[in-house]
């Protein structure tokens, strides 16, 4: 079964995307209105990075069918160069070390930046980005260099999600590593990551095919896209990161913008009251095991170490040379030697 297929997220109890649809309408009445239309103008204080506004009527039909063992699915819209989404790397991660056993994470790509052809909110050229993702790398405390805004500017947000859709059709688990790369790539080491020389760079390290990856980027992969773009019109989705978790008997929840990790454990409970987390190994060597890379709030969300303790082990980690420090004017990634 191809892994597109489980955008229906359909169990033997389930109703798929129309199911979603139905109760994602009964959750819209409750759900904030978002009055921000530029794309890369996020909002820490809400913790969003929305879409422009269109006018898009999508009709796409029902999604083929699948099933699923876990006992909850969740969608996750997102975006490469989402810095909101970027933001709750750590607690997404804490996730699914703590509940993998009952969850299914479906990444869905939101179409954050489609190109340049808009004038608002403040930002209206790719160098009015640099200053905004510097403050919200501090906000957010994830190491984020705007500085890729000034030196080489993403003309689109596209490419990238177009080859992260081709690494799922090529590898649904190495997709996901593919794309953390690219994050890394893009708020890390300044790289422009709609040029295929850093997207193949990725795939290679990524263990995925660099030739498979490009025949699909140029061929089924935009059509995954454009599905993914039509299942978040058809939810109203516009802001991201945005997850829907639901359960067999069709309860819903949504989390919506940058959260603390007791949201999305108060989530879980609330949708599947008998959950309990599993109480997986927080030495620094087991983590490092799950996730050869790191950032330090990330290593204290993990470890569930204080931030400044946190943060002195890496450091002593790094002399001992266990660890690699990719340091960036706003913060360090480390990487396991």
């Amino acid at each position: 079964m191809p892994y597109h297929a489980f955008l229906a997220l359909r169990t033997p109890l389930g109703y798929g995307c129309l199911g979603w649809l139905l109760v994602w309408t009964i959750c819209q009445a409750q759900s904030p209105t978002i009055i921000m239309n530029n794309p890369l103008l996020c909002d820490p204080n809400e913790g969003i990075c929305a879409v422009p506004l269109r006018q898009d009527h999508d009709t796409t039909s029902e999604k083929s069918s699948a099933t699923t063992a876990k006992a909850l699915q969740i969608v996750y819209f997102t975006d490469p160069i989402c810095s909101s989404c970027w933001g709750i790397e750590p607690q997404l991660r804490r996730l699914k070390l703590a509940y993998g056993d009952i969850i299914d994470i479906s990444y869905q790509m939101g179409g954050l930046l489609p190109d340049w052809s808009y004038n608002s909110g403040g930002i209206s050229q790719p160098s009015d980005v640099a200053h905004h993702w510097d403050e919200v790398s501090h906000h957010y405390d994830m190491p984020i260099d705007g500085d890729v805004w000034i030196e080489d500017p993403l003309h689109s947000s596209y490419p990238p999600s177009i080859a992260f859709k081709a690494a799922q059709l090529q590898a649904p688990n190495k997709a996901l590593q593919f794309l953390r790369l690219l994050r890394e790539m893009v708020f890390l080491q300044k790289k422009n990551i709609t040029r295929w020389e850093y997207i193949n760079a990725a795939a290679i390290e990524a263990d995925l095919d660099p030739t498979l990856l490009q025949q699909h980027y140029q061929n089924e992969a935009k059509t995954l896209l454009e599905e993914d773009l039509a299942l978040a019109r058809q939810l109203g989705v516009r802001g991201f990161p945005t997850l829907l978790l639901r359960n067999a008997e069709q309860e819903t929840v949504k989390i919506y913008g940058f959260k603390p990790y007791s949201v999305f454990e108060n989530a879980i409970q609330t949708l599947y009251p008998s959950a309990k987390p599993t109480n997986y190994d927080t030495a620094w060597a087991a983590l490092f095991d799950h996730y050869p890379t790191l950032t330090t709030r990330e290593f204290a969300e993990l470890s569930q170490l204080p931030r400044p303790a946190a943060e002195s082990l890496l450091q002593i980690l790094s002399v001992q040379g266990q660890l690699h420090a990719l340091t960036t004017k706003n913060g360090t990634l480390w990487i396991r030697k």
